[in-house]
This record gives C-alpha cells, sequence and structure tokens, in this order.
C-alpha cells in the first residue's frame, strides 16, 4: 500500500505539538477531597481513564507493552496513542492512536485552527477560548516520506477524500515497522507535519509557550501568548 512512496531515515531534534493546557493541571476534583481520600480517587480514575485502562491493558489496536513508562510526560504521549477514534479516524491514525506535531508553531496552530473551527461549526456556534500549550518532542527512525509526493490523494484537504487513503499508508507503515510519516501540511503552506506512529518514537518530551485561540464567528481565531 505504500506504492513506492520513498522511506528515510531521519532525526528530528525538535518537533512541536499543542495540546489544550487544561490537560497539563492537576485534576480538578483534588482540591475538592480531603488528602486521605486521594487514593480511592485515583482508583477510580484508573477505573475510568481510558488512558488508565490502555496502560494496563491495551487497546484493540495498541499492546500495553507499546506504551511508554517513567519518562517525562508519559502520560501525555500515552494518552495520544490511547485515544483512537475508529469512527472519527484522523489523517493518519484510526484505530490506533497518533502523535501529531510539527517543525514549527505556526504550522501546529494552523492544523489546530483549522480542526477546532471544524468542530466549532459542526456544533452551530463558531465562538469559543482555548488555551494551548506546546509540547517539544525529538524523533528519529525510519518514516514513509510525502513531501516530495505532490498532490497525493492523502493530503486532499477534504477529511473524507483524504483520510481513506492516509489511514491505509499509516498502516503499511506500521506494519512495516516504521515510525511514522512525515508530510507537508495541509492547513499552513510550507509547513511540515509528522505522525509519530509508536510511542516509543516520541522522546525528550518537555513544555513551551501557552496561546490563547479566541474564535469570535470567524473559522480563523484571534491567537494571542499568554505566557512564554
Amino acid at each position: 500500500m505504500l506504492d513506492g512512496l520513498p522511506v528515510h531515515r531521519e532525526a528530528f531534534p525538535k518537533t512541536v505539538r499543542l495540546v489544550s493546557s487544561a490537560r497539563l493541571r492537576a485534576p480538578v476534583l483534588e482540591a475538592l477531597v480531603p488528602a486521605e481520600d486521594l487514593a480511592a480517587l485515583a482508583e477510580i480514575e484508573g477505573a475510568t481513564s481510558h488512558r488508565l485502562i490502555a496502560e494496563a491493558r491495551g487497546t484493540e489496536g495498541l499492546g500495553r507493552d507499546e506504551f511508554v513508562h517513567g519518562v517525562p510526560y508519559a502520560s501525555f504521549i500515552n494518552a495520544a496513542f490511547a485515544y483512537a477514534k475508529p469512527r472519527e479516524p484522523n489523517r493518519f491514525n484510526a484505530s490506533r492512536g497518533a502523535w501529531y506535531a510539527a517543525l514549527a508553531v505556526e504550522t501546529s496552530m494552523r492544523e489546530v485552527a483549522w480542526h477546532m473551527a471544524d468542530f466549532l461549526g459542526k456544533s452551530g456556534q463558531l465562538k469559543g477560548v482555548v488555551d494551548y500549550a506546546e509540547l517539544f518532542a525529538s524523533m528519529a527512525g525510519e518514516f514513509v516520506d510525502l513531501r516530495a509526493a505532490g498532490a497525493h490523494p492523502c493530503l486532499d484537504p477534504d477529511p473524507a477524500i483524504g483520510y481513506p487513503p492516509g489511514n491505509a499508508i499509516a498502516d503499511a507503515a506500521f506494519a512495516k515497522g516504521l515510525n511514522g510519516i512525515i508530510y507537508p501540511s495541509v492547513r499552513h503552506a510550507g509547513g511540515t507535519c509528522l505522525a509519530a506512529l509508536r510511542p516509543h518514537a516520541v522522546q525528550s518530551v518537555a513544555p513551551g509557550s501557552v496561546y490563547r485561540f479566541e474564535w469570535d464567528g470567524r473559522p480563523e481565531p484571534k491567537i494571542t501568548p499568554i505566557s512564554e
């Protein structure tokens, strides 16, 4: 299914992913329960958190031995792979999760802004405020390289057209033992994105700046740095 697409060994010392900053905060319930009840709270979380369940038992598309442990921000890496949405696939993942990142924060901003605007638009109101935090990571290994693929069907801006062939490429790349896919950003001309297909491909995660995205009825949000 890779159809002669090039596979290159690459090393990226710094990629950037944007995640909702709410995920970086301590659970809200921690401030509402006494210290002696925190163990019970952790037990409840363990019984309901899809990430924790996946780490303990694996998922339909991911074995428990594939998750990472004992490294900074391991929970964020694992969550990216545990929360797959087969009925709502992304460009290069469906049954398995993936870690999407870019080589420049502006590219990540454009990608995130498009997806959130699409979500808000489907809800019927293009208004909202979301804070996103940078997560930097290094990546290395063998990747399918689509940067010279031109108008490959998997890069079509319409998800209904681009996502099925993209998932087929991702499945073939994973079966071949590759770490992921490098591809030109569909939402930011000139930008480069990466989709890591294996948790261990995401290395040395560290936090960066936080940005506020504000939608006021238009697809393009106002973006304001709120921490450096």
